[in-house]
């Protein structure tokens, strides 16, 4: 029977752990410790003795990314070496995939099943690492009992996967964001400094603004430089004006 202190435990744990997911979204963090936390406290919070999280790569390619257990460690790469298991398919379909008695099963798992039941594991629940419509790997948990999980903890580990989802897909957006802007940012720095060198180019040639940029722009490309390069050396007066005859 469980106790109330067993449940204020957990209550507090679950919260630790929605706190901690949480913080992911304004600090930078390890997705692969964030995983291997989120996989540890899905055997803890729910019936479940193992877990292993797989996460898809730039090329929808499966790779394991963390586990309970080596037992775990292992049975995800099983899965993906032989292309067949419930993670794949929930992956696949971005939906929940169970069995509750991988013994009676053989046949929807051919290679899978007979591995998972001599390791100890008689039941598995897939659920997606999923934000709206997308689908970025999928959470396993291998239980040693036949029979289905409490719904509660199904929902449960469906959620705390759906946090790391967001986690995770925020952390990729914020990155591709800083890549543009300092795309953007170096291209309003190369901005500057090519204006500078058209200043100084007009005022050593005598020319205006217009032929000043296109004798830079003809320089870089006959000397196959970048045309930043080319006005920053302008600007330092490392080339000589008569290169610009």
């Amino acid at each position: 029977m469980t106790t109330p202190q067993v449940v204020r435990t957990r209550e507090a744990l679950v919260s630790q752990t929605f706190l901690q997911l949480a913080d992911t979204l304004v600090a930078d963090f390890d997705i692969i410790d964030l995983l291997t936390m989120l996989a540890d406290r899905c055997v803890e919070l729910v019936d479940a003795d193992a877990a292993g999280i797989l996460l898809a790569d730039s090329n929808g390619k499966l790779r394991v990314m963390a586990a309970s257990s080596e037992q775990a460690r292992l049975l995800e790469l099983f899965q993906l070496q032989n292309e067949e298991g419930p993670c794949l398919d929930a992956h696949a379909s971005g939906e929940r995939v169970t069995c509750t008695d991988l013994r009676i099963a053989p046949d929807q798992w051919p290679r899978f099943t007979p591995y998972a039941v001599s390791a100890g594991f008689t039941s598995v629940y897939a659920l997606p690492l999923r934000l709206r419509d997308a689908i970025i790997g999928a959470l396993n948990l291998f239980r040693a009992e036949a029979g289905p999980m409490p719904e509660a903890d199904v929902r449960l580990a469906q959620a705390l996967a759906d946090v790391a989802s967001v986690a995770i897909l925020h952390d990729q957006a914020t990155r591709e964001i800083k890549i543009r802007d300092g795309q953007l940012q170096h291209a309003l720095d190369s901005r500057i400094i090519i204006e500078q060198a058209k200043g100084v180019l007009a005022e050593r040639s005598q020319i205006d603004m217009p032929t000043a940029f296109n004798r830079l722009r003809a320089y870089a490309r006959s000397h196959n430089v970048q045309l930043t390069a080319v006005a920053e050396d302008v600007v330092a007066g490392k080339i000589a004006a008569d290169a610009w005859r």
